[in-house]
């Protein structure tokens, strides 16, 4: 079994090296890594931010570790030549459309939630994101109007197999949770979102016990913070999914907290936190890496089919807070290593 470990940029390397600590802890027999340069730090080691040979490792790989990409240093270069075009072309390149992000309030750290503390307490949801389509990837440039005026375009478009592939997600996670589905469009105004909406009601007829209900983004944004308890799945676009995981994360404390997992039809798997380089911290020891341990978690489970071994790290990481752990992020003090430690001497 082969593990692409992708460092990137920022804290990337600081929360990599903890989550392979951990993974070294478990003695997986078989498991074996390789390292490539992603993002910023493969811009100014070999002039792209995704090089041929990173590529390469991530084909040949079961599973790819992934830290984080931005690099202040780059927000001048072509669009193209950016860090954040690795993660991107990795999407694109192996056919990553199916992006988990669960949320759940440990009971540690419901005080830490920007929302009450009955509030937060219910939170357990996931939310399924497209990660091959939408905005991100639609046609886009720099144009002059016929007065003369700048004006920037970002074309949004799905195909009905786009959709039709990520709600089977969205229906098969919310089969095996607590059977329920909430699809999150912007129907009212968007013809995209409509034939998303039609898509996922066709899919429906495929999963009589789960059941399904929609609801425009603006108003899943509201809803999140006011009655969170009320998702268990939630299935969206890639561009209104980037946004609502990002706001769940506040919702169950701090954005050092969520793991994601980023699949394509083999169940290959990018796995990552989601709070991104943080270059204001990176070499300071202050970044959380629980994030990136409980990703690893998730590669165990979905990419490698060891849920024992997943079972171990989640477990460990819900016994290190409730030890105490916090990392500053968590109102703590304990740095980047000594969070690592928590989670190792919590190992069983």
């Amino acid at each position: 079994m082969l593990i692409a470990l992708f460092p990137g940029d920022g804290i990337g390397p600081e929360i990599i090296a903890q989550a392979r600590r951990v993974l070294d802890a478990l003695a997986i027999e078989g498991l074996t890594y390789e390292e490539g340069l992603v993002g910023g730090a493969a811009y100014k080691a070999v002039g792209h931010p995704l090089p041929p040979e990173t590529l390469d490792i991530a084909r040949r790989a079961d599973a790819i570790l992934f830290g984080a990409v931005g690099d202040p240093d780059c927000d001048s270069l072509e669009r193209h030549l950016r860090p954040e075009q690795a993660i991107l072309g990795l999407r694109k390149a192996l056919g990553l459309f199916s992006n988990l992000r669960p949320a759940k309030v440990f009971p540690e750290l419901a005080d830490a939630s920007a929302l009450k503390k009955e509030v937060a307490s219910a939170i357990d949801l996931l939310i399924v994101r497209e990660t091959n389509g939408d905005v991100y990837f639609g046609e886009k440039g720099m144009r002059k109007t016929p007065d003369g005026l700048r004006e920037g375009y970002d074309i949004m478009s799905y195909n009905e197999e786009q959709v039709r592939k990520i709600a089977h997600q969205g229906f098969q996670a919310a089969r095996a949770r607590r059977g329920k589905l909430c699809s999150v469009d912007k129907a009212n105004v968007l013809e995209t979102s409509q034939l998303w909406r039609d898509v996922v009601i066709e899919v429906s007829a495929e999963y009589p016990d789960v059941a399904l209900s929609h609801m425009y983004v603006d108003n899943a944004a509201m809803q999140l913070v006011r009655d969170p308890g009320q998702f268990d799945v939630i299935v969206t676009g890639n561009m209104f999914g980037d946004i609502l995981s990002d706001q769940a994360s506040m919702c169950v404390g701090s954005i050092g907290m969520l793991a994601s997992a980023t699949l394509n039809d083999s169940n290959q798997g990018l796995y990552e936190p989601i709070h991104g380089s943080a270059p204001d911290i990176a070499g300071q020891g202050k970044a959380n890496p629980l994030a990136t341990v409980l990703s690893a978690g998730m590669m165990l489970r979905y990419s490698l089919g060891l849920p024992e071994q997943a079972d171990r790290i989640e477990a460990a990481v819900a016994k290190a807070l409730a030890n105490g752990a916090r990392s500053p992020d968590l109102g703590g003090t304990m740095n980047t290593v000594e969070m690592g430690d928590a989670v190792l001497a919590a190992l069983n």
